[in-house]
Order: C-alpha cells, then sequence, then structure tokens
C-alpha cells in the first residue's frame, strides 16, 4: 500500500509512518502532497486538517460517558432530548474517527476505562444527590447503539 493510500485509509497509522521515515531519513518514500497539507493546517493556514489526535478521541469519548450517564443516572426529563443529541453526535464524531483510523481502536480499548474518571468526577459534582457507579458501567459497546 503507497503512503498515498494509507493517508485515505488510516490516518494516524500514515502519521506514524511518515515520522518513522522523517527519522530514519526515508525521504523517497515520503508522502510529500499530504504532508504539506498537514503541516500547513498546523500553521492555520487555512487547510482544514484531515485527521484526528488521540486527544480528540479521548475528549469525545468522556463527552459521550458523561452525557451517558446524566441520561442513565439523573431524573431530568426535560434534559433528555439534549442529552440524547449530545449522545448520538459524539457517538457519530467517535466512530468517524475511528473509521478514518482504524489504528486507533486498540488505543481507544486501552484508555477507555481511564477517561471514565473525569466525567465521573464531573457529573458527580453537579448532581451530589445522584449515586453514579465509582466503576465505568460501560464498554465499547456504547459506539454501536442507537
Amino acid at each position: 500500500m503507497s503512503n498515498s493510500d494509507l493517508y485515505d485509509q488510516d490516518f494516524v497509522l500514515w502519521t506514524e509512518t511518515t515520522c518513522q521515515q522523517l527519522k530514519t531519513r526515508n525521504f523517497d518514500e515520503l508522502d510529500i502532497e499530504n504532508l504539506i497539507e498537514e503541516i500547513a493546517s498546523l500553521g492555520g493556514t487555512g487547510i482544514k486538517p484531515r485527521g484526528c489526535t488521540r486527544r480528540e478521541l479521548q475528549s469525545r469519548l468522556k463527552v459521550l460517558m458523561e452525557h451517558l450517564l446524566k441520561r442513565q443516572y439523573v431524573d431530568s426529563e426535560p434534559d433528555y432530548r439534549g442529552w440524547e443529541n449530545t449522545i448520538d453526535e459524539k457517538r457519530e464524531q467517535i466512530n468517524l474517527l475511528l473509521s478514518e483510523s482504524p489504528s486507533l481502536k486498540p488505543y481507544l480499548e486501552s484508555v477507555f476505562s481511564d477517561c471514565y474518571r473525569y466525567p465521573l468526577k464531573k457529573v458527580s459534582r453537579n448532581y451530589p444527590s445522584v449515586s453514579f457507579p465509582q466503576n465505568c458501567p460501560f464498554t465499547s459497546d456504547i459506539l454501536n447503539q442507537d
């Protein structure tokens, strides 16, 4: 598979491969066109960045978990629709990131439980009368539910 094809099929793997090629000074194998586009996007030149980062994935997962906790444990029917909309949006965004960079799936699994701490802290502070599970009640299956 060429680096240009890899860019379209798995962005994170493309970045890792490109980084290794740069470190080893294997310049003949570089995907120059996409590398230029990505570097330009870092400088805010108006070119939209193509890929995602692990940080983005974690951030979206934390928001998803927060809203799932609120929806499942907080009795506030007027808020349900907004929470459900956010849940749907974050699921879609995470699944898009994973489809663009399949190599992020093992990373997601490795940080999944750790990502629970922040949403738990946030909802516990905002809803002190609600008893939330101290251990993560979710699995990566939450990404596939409707």
